[in-house]
């Protein structure tokens, strides 16, 4: 069952990951087939993050209300409606209704994928669960680009959306035949004003920072958006802080282990976040490769992703969370630094290499940062930590992009020339001297943080069970006479 339930929940996973970038090399074909323009078209890009953002913080409410199994497979349902909304869309406004409902069905599938796994799995199997969770999650932004390419170049830019159909109907079946019943946590009042709150907070600030990196709208727009989304968030902290059962509890945040993952990952996903924006731009409008070219070289990152799951469980019983997540922030950013190197003339070849190492990284990364985040969580916070832990990755996601937007705007005008490589090396590395402060959390946890959970003994500990396991074995000798 270690390996059955996270892999089931990541097929739900799986088509939501590769969902939000299969449609990046599609944007020019649906834009002239329904009536308007690739930057207009990246409305639809913000309108599924602002659904998220929404309908995320009720997603643990949701489970324990009508049973984590029941939402959980409602939400592939939603999301499979807005796939097929998207596909026959004939307008920009349809299209973005569309992405909208899919963003509300995506909203319900990723936090309650973990709390379904927190609540089935025991803690010291967790890294092992997670691992399993993960990697197909992974998997999926990488093959998005070249799968997104192909159907769109020889078959139509329909299908990218129909292929969740299968998919999705694929993963009902296996969650109703393997998946268990799982125990809803008593359940709590509805937090009403909290939802406004958040809702508001999290949407206009997703909203905003999605606006700064794509001028569909006047910028004046962005601004007050996103002002407005952090005023909501700074109403919102001291009011959670008065009520017994707030929507998101703040007080989450005295857990070491949880602050060290949420805070890190924030940190971490301002360079990761930005990398599937810039690296197929760059191979594209940089290199002058075509789409599915640029998603061929990309996609050498899934088999590191697949690689990491032999190794998760053994790495962090080994070297423990805080040394291992420390060294793969610091390798990962060094990773991104090197894509900055990249220029034209860099073989193919070294490029998958450098690809390949990071998504290793990256994969080692979030399998030991959602095990360490829950190590010390009661199940009765499993449904409010799951929650926060998953809507910060829509909201740094788009900051990260921003950031790289911004960076990449900022240089092309300083150099008075369209945009190049040298636009993107910058960018490059500024988003990954930005992911290495992710370093900084784990720095501060103590060495065996979260040590049930990673099996990380301290020499002691191991010297103990060595003793004791060898007086055991001298005791249960015969003795000689």
């Amino acid at each position: 069952m270690t390996r059955i339930i996270p892999l089931v929940l990541a097929v739900a996973l799986f088509m939501e990951n590769m969902d939000a970038t299969v449609i990046a090399t599609s944007l020019p074909a649906i834009a002239a087939d329904i009536g308007t323009t690739p930057v207009a078209l990246k409305l639809a890009f913000t309108a599924y993050f602002v659904a998220l953002a929404i309908f995320i913080p009720i997603s643990a409410w949701m489970a324990d209300k009508f049973g984590a199994k029941n939402v959980f497979r409602a939400a592939i349902v939603v999301f499979i409606i807005g796939s097929i909304g998207c596909a026959f869309a004939g307008s920009l406004q349809e299209f973005v209704m569309a992405r909208f409902v899919k963003g509300i069905g995506g909203a319900m599938m990723s936090p309650l994928a973990r709390l379904i796994l927190l609540r089935t799995t025991q803690r010291t199997e967790l890294v092992s669960a997670m691992a399993w969770l993960t990697v197909p999650a992974l998997i999926g932004p990488t093959l998005g680009p070249p799968i997104g390419g192909f159907l769109t170049t020889f078959l139509s830019w329909h299908w990218i959306f129909l292929v969740n159909v299968p998919i999705g109907l694929a993963g009902l079946v296996l969650i109703t035949r393997y998946l268990p019943r799982v125990e809803s946590a008593p359940l709590k009042p509805m937090d009403f004003p909290g939802f406004f709150l958040t809702a508001v907070a999290f949407s206009g600030t997703v909203f905003g920072l999605s606006l700064l990196s794509m001028p569909v709208l006047p910028m004046w727009i962005a601004f007050a958006s996103t002002g407005i989304g952090v005023l909501a968030a700074v109403v919102y902290v001291p009011y959670a802080l008065r009520i017994e059962h707030p929507l998101l509890d703040p007080r989450l945040f005295s857990e070491p282990t949880y602050r060290a993952a949420v805070v890190g990952t924030s940190l971490f996903l301002v360079g990761v976040g930005a990398s599937p924006f810039l690296l197929p731009l760059m191979l594209q409008v940089g290199f002058g490769y075509t789409p599915f070219e640029s998603g061929m070289i990309t996609f050498v990152g899934a088999f590191g992703a697949l690689l990491m799951k032999f190794v998760a469980k053994p790495l962090y019983a080994r070297i423990g969370f805080r040394t291992a997540l420390m060294s793969a922030v610091l390798l990962s950013a060094a990773g991104s630094a090197i894509k900055g190197t990249f220029v034209p003339e860099t073989p193919v070849v070294v490029m998958m290499l450098v690809i390949f190492f990071v998504g290793l990284l990256r994969s080692t990364y979030f399998t030991g940062q959602n095990a360490l985040a829950f190590s010390e969580i009661s199940e009765e916070q499993a449904g409010a930590a799951t929650v926060i832990h998953s809507v910060m990755r829509p909201i740094m996601t788009a900051l990260a992009v921003a950031l790289a937007g911004g960076v990449l705007e900022l240089s092309s005008s300083m150099r008075d020339a369209p945009l190049g490589v040298p636009d993107f090396q910058l960018a490059f590395f500024i988003v990954a001297g930005a992911s290495m402060l992710a370093a900084i959390p784990y720095a501060l946890l103590p060495r065996y943080a979260g040590q049930a959970v990673s099996g990380h003994r301290t020499a002691a500990q191991r010297a103990a069970a060595l003793e004791k396991t060898s007086t055991q074995g001298y005791e249960g000798r015969s003795p000689r006479f």
